[in-house]
């Protein structure tokens, strides 16, 4: 039964797919010499900054990372270099190579010396929220609680927020053009990564520090809280969330809010891949958001943060290089071709100046001027060019001139304009 569910849908997923194209195909080889190889021949340019970034920040995570023991980190840099070596593993692990950047990052603040770290900013958040938003939602949120509301804002923070990038990852991969998982993955783990070195950089206390110590200053020997999570603890029946927010690092990583980031990221590409679901999707952010401020873990103004580091981020790369839907296609393997960043509309007006420049270039050329042609069209004709007549615009529009028409640059681009300039007149000799 499963054998036969199976070829169904691999019937229904290659049923379109274009004979003879490898645009979707994937790399089987486990030849590393491959991957060299293309890495020998690449070209570096300016836009391979991502790389090199990468390469510096885990060089740096994996030498501080004093949690973890020396040979770990070495078996750890040595698996990573081996999966982005290996043709077969590479087409997946280097996409997602900033996600992993990421995560190393994350752990490693802890191992930072605290004559390093930056001051902590326990009074900004409260007062930027009720300055901008007229008072503290997140407070307000989390007064009423109750255990059915715990387990609905437990749902998004503690389950979904982890399981939701591998679900909607492996629908861009079936679903989307090639290409559109390393671009999810390239936004995904750079957000991430910029939003904790804001974290890291501009230090902000959480909502629980307040209902906790109030606003008295903070500093780094103070254990995270789980806030509203101790309550699933009780709820479940076993620690879970107090001890490990009380290991954490980001302790006081409330500005930007990366769940908030991260459920507006993927919102977006989950948009990108099906725009009819697009309310539904961010229903999911709102929910996130409504968790997020009721377990008591960010104030809105970090929430609104995140989303702003999310939508910079996904705009910026669906400008330029993720690849465009095409609606009459199934699966990746049904693409013969891929179009990348935003189509334009500017090619068009574009040809129009061109064409009025190379308009007045003829005019001032043939005659004195515009009046002088519409004075004396029998000059022009003895020159020979013919004003355009209604039967030859009629007829260009129609596809099939009558007479030949001069080629304008508009007319050598591909473009529709229509030069006013005219035909050539026959030639009188002949």
């Amino acid at each position: 039964m499963l054998k036969d569910l199976f070829h169904r849908i691999k019937y229904r997923l290659l049923q379109d797919a274009p004979v003879g194209s490898s645009l979707a195909k994937l790399e089987t080889s486990w030849d590393p010499r491959i991957s060299w190889e293309k890495l020998r021949r690449k070209r570096w340019t300016w836009s391979d900054w991502p790389y090199v970034l990468m390469v510096l920040s885990l060089t740096i995570c994996l030498s501080i990372l004093q949690t973890v023991p020396a040979f770990v980190r070495v078996i750890v840099a040595f698996v990573l270099f081996a999966l982005v070596s290996i043709p077969i593993t590479s087409q997946f692990f280097l996409p997602g190579m900033p996600i992993i950047t990421w995560l190393v990052l994350f752990a490693s603040p802890t191992s930072l010396p605290l004559s390093l770290r930056p001051k902590i900013y326990v009074r900004l958040l409260p007062a930027l929220e009720t300055i901008l938003y007229g008072g503290n939602l997140s407070y307000s949120l989390a007064q009423m609680t109750h255990p059915v509301l715990d387990i609905l804002a437990w749902l998004p923070y503690g389950v979904l927020h982890f399981a939701l990038p591998f679900i909607l990852a492996a629908s861009l991969f079936v679903f989307g053009p090639p290409g559109t998982l390393p671009q999810f993955g390239f936004c995904f783990g750079w957000m991430n990564y910029f939003g904790v070195i804001m974290e890291l950089m501009f230090p902000n206390a959480p909502p629980w520090y307040k209902n906790i110590y109030g606003l008295q200053p903070a500093n780094y020997t103070i254990h995270g809280s789980a806030g509203g999570l101790e309550r699933i603890d009780k709820i479940l029946g076993f620690q879970l969330y107090g001890g490990t927010f009380g290991a954490s690092g980001m302790v006081f990583g409330a500005f930007p809010s990366m769940h908030s980031g991260s459920a507006c990221m993927l919102a977006l590409f989950a948009s990108h891949l099906c725009p009819r679901f697009t309310p539904l999707f961010f229903s999911y952010v709102l929910w996130i958001w409504w968790s997020t401020m009721y377990l008591t873990h960010h104030y809105f103004i970090d929430l609104t943060g995140g989303a702003c580091f999310a939508y910079i981020t996904f705009f910026l790369i669906r400008r330029s290089v993720l690849p465009r839907i095409q609606r009459d296609k199934i699966s990746r393997w049904s693409y013969d071709y891929v179009e990348r960043g935003i189509q334009t509309q500017s090619k068009f007006r574009k040809s129009m100046e061109y064409d009025r420049e190379y308009i007045e270039m003829a005019d001032e050329f043939g005659a004195q001027g515009p009046e002088h042609r519409l004075e004396d069209e029998s000059d022009d004709a003895d020159d020979g060019i013919l004003p355009a007549s209604d039967a030859d615009i009629e007829s260009i529009e129609s596809g099939v001139p009558s007479t030949p028409i001069l080629e304008t640059p508009s007319s050598r681009m591909g473009s529709p304009m229509i030069s006013r300039i005219g035909s050539p007149a026959p030639n009188k000799q002949a």
